[in-house]
């Protein structure tokens, strides 16, 4: 495994890092906390233009055929910056597993639309949306060459304005599952925007009588199961380069203030105590950022990664955590106030812990993996 990053990948990071530096006025987490979207249309309009969104897609379908390393690269430069996106949600948890699951058609449609800037979003509709849950609470029933859906999907992320849902729906018995394409748009999809803790807008979505047809269903039916676990996977992967990004842009910010702040005519950051928080900062960071890329380029390599993926997002998960309260110690009450764009970190370190899987959940896997 050789982690350092070559020529194009450095060119890629470092490009997304100069553009969101300079949007992050207008697009991050502050700016568009107000916008019904949850996201700046302009920047994604941008985004697009760059070609973000088609970086991990095969080039005869609009993409640039990068791999799934590379697109993480921008999901750590928007975890610094805290700009908020539908772009982890579409390309991880929707575009790669249509494009590793679907049917030529499906792909042909469906990747190309997402190469040209449309939105998708992952509706894992397990009980309770507990991410240890196995079954769905939205239900497929079989009607005539398709489906009818009925049921309801907590959080999901930015349904709002997704032109698509990737659903994974009952279509038998308790752990039966089939994952289906579904329209945003039909009588019969309601989504109500949530009250969460996280930056990113997340959604119920209501299912009533929502036909779907056969060809519809990526994947065998009944496949589901593998459908939901690949996205998941990639999902876990890419949200910890975005904590990996978070982290950094709290290290960041903290020596920034260490170094301007003064007490005793002195900078703060010439304390030994200040030195030690973020030097202990800066260890979990590069600690998470190494677990994060090492499970990615497994993924990235087709290469088993069950077990690189669980370590990785249950250190991340909770080293995000210990950098933001570091963070906190050395900002002192200004870091407490709304008016610092740390609190933006720390909503966005809580919320990422939580998805795909918290650190508890991803550290029984390793011991199942282990056989503990």
């Amino acid at each position: 495994m050789d982690l350092t990053p070559t020529e194009e990948q450095r060119h890629i990071q470092a490009a997304a890092a100069d553009l969101l530096a300079a949007r992050s006025r207008e697009a991050g987490a502050r700016a568009v906390r107000a916008e019904p979207a949850g996201y700046s249309a302009e920047l994604w309009k941008e985004m697009t233009g760059l070609g973000w969104p088609g970086l991990a897609l095969p080039e005869e379908y609009g993409g640039a055929d990068g791999g799934f390393l590379e697109l993480c690269l921008l999901f750590e430069e928007l975890g610094r910056h805290q700009v908020p996106s539908p772009l982890l949600t579409t390309m991880a948890c929707a575009a790669l597993p249509i494009a590793r699951h679907g049917s030529a058609a499906q792909r042909a449609q469906w990747l190309r639309a997402v190469a040209q800037g449309r939105t998708l979003s992952y509706v894992r509709a397990a009980p309770r949306g507990d991410w240890n849950a196995t079954g769905s609470d939205v239900v497929a029933e079989p009607a005539g060459q398709g489906f009818r859906l009925h049921g309801t999907a907590l959080f999901v992320p930015y349904a709002g304005t997704a032109d698509a849902l990737l659903v994974i729906a009952r279509t038998g018995g308790p752990e039966e599952l089939t994952a289906l394409l579904v329209d945003n748009a039909p009588p019969g999809v309601r989504c109500e925007r949530l009250d969460v803790v996280g930056n990113d807008p997340h959604y119920r979505v209501d299912f009533t009588a929502v036909t779907v047809p056969g060809e519809r269903a990526v994947g065998a039916v009944g496949s589901g199961r593998t459908v939901a676990g690949t996205a998941a996977e990639l999902g876990a992967a890419a949200t910890c380069a975005e904590m990996a990004g978070g982290a950094q842009g709290v290290l960041d910010m903290t020596v920034g203030h260490a170094r301007r702040r003064e007490q005793f005519g002195r900078p703060i950051g010439s304390f030994q105590a200040v030195q030690h928080h973020c030097a202990n900062m800066a260890v979990d960071v590069l600690g998470s950022r190494l677990g994060a890329y090492e499970s990615i380029w497994r993924l990235s390599q087709g290469l088993p990664a069950t077990m690189e993926v669980s370590l990785a997002k249950a250190w991340g998960s909770e080293a995000y955590q210990r950098v933001c309260a570091l963070g906190h110690q050395v900002h002192g009450a200004i870091g407490f106030t709304y008016e610092h764009d740390l609190h933006f970190f720390h909503r966005h370190a809580v919320a990422s812990a939580l998805a795909f899987g918290d650190a508890d959940h991803h550290i029984a896997r390793v011991t199942r993996y282990l056989g503990l």
